[in-house]
């Protein structure tokens, strides 16, 4: 990713659609408990940290990212709180655990669905559950547009391509659901805050190129949002 998509990223919220009570069914659903090891993995700029230790007010959260200034910006955050390690490195390879709830907002299509959950089984304790949240089309519907703009990610499936990778990853679905639009305005909403006082203040061509490029995905999600969706997935090791 250029520096130019980390200037108009770096001071969003969230690096993906999500929600706090989204986070809480599956939190309820994994039964995930008040003194729970939880790993959030691929955590971003940590917007999901806070909800995390609501569920597990006694626990710790480990939040591992691949973007140093994300990871720091974690840890400045929740620096003092000894509930909070932030890390920056692989969540593939998670430190420390073992950990009772494994939280992936909207970061599997880095390493994909089988190979994410086949890497966090060995981090997961007896009895653990893993919840991440998949871009998915929603149903038979391809609209041109759409179709165009996920073509950059070629894994991209409907909900029973999912549920079939999870499966051949050895875990059984407890439970999912499609995130509302209030998960995907939550993120482009800001998003749209920043691109307009980015631009305010005069892009450069390799800036512009990226405001206009999320303009599209904005547009298209907007256009298109019965044809495709974040879903969220609660699942366990059979």
């Amino acid at each position: 990713m250029t520096p130019e998509f980390f200037l108009l990223h770096s001071d969003l919220p969230r690096e993906g659609p999500g929600d706090a009570e989204s986070l809480r069914w599956a939190c309820a659903l994994a039964g995930v408990g008040r003194d729970a090891r939880i790993l959030d993995a691929g955590a971003g700029p940590g917007a999901d940290v806070a909800g995390l230790l609501e569920a597990a007010p006694k626990g710790h959260v480990t939040a591992i990212e691949a973007h140093a200034p994300f990871a720091q910006g974690i840890a400045a955050r929740h620096a003092g709180d000894p509930r909070v390690s932030a890390v920056q490195g692989d969540m593939a390879a998670p430190p420390g655990g073992p950990f009772d709830f494994v939280w992936s907002a909207g970061a599997v299509y880095f390493l994909g669905v089988e190979a994410a959950l086949r890497a966090w089984a060995a981090a997961l304790a007896p009895g653990g559950a893993v919840a991440f949240s998949e871009v998915v089309w929603l149903g038979a519907d391809r609209p041109p547009d759409a179709a165009a703009f996920w073509k950059e990610y070629p894994a991209m499936t409907d909900t029973e391509g999912v549920t079939a990778a999870i499966g051949r990853a050895g875990y059984a679905v407890l439970g999912t659901r499609v995130l509302g639009d209030a998960a995907w305005e939550g993120y482009f909403q800001p998003m749209e805050a920043r691109i307009a006082m980015l631009r305010a203040s005069g892009a450069s061509p390799a800036l512009e190129e990226v405001l206009r490029a999320h303009e599209t995905e904005i547009a298209v999600w907007r256009a298109h949002r019965d044809a495709f969706g974040y879903r969220l997935f609660v699942v366990r090791p059979e």
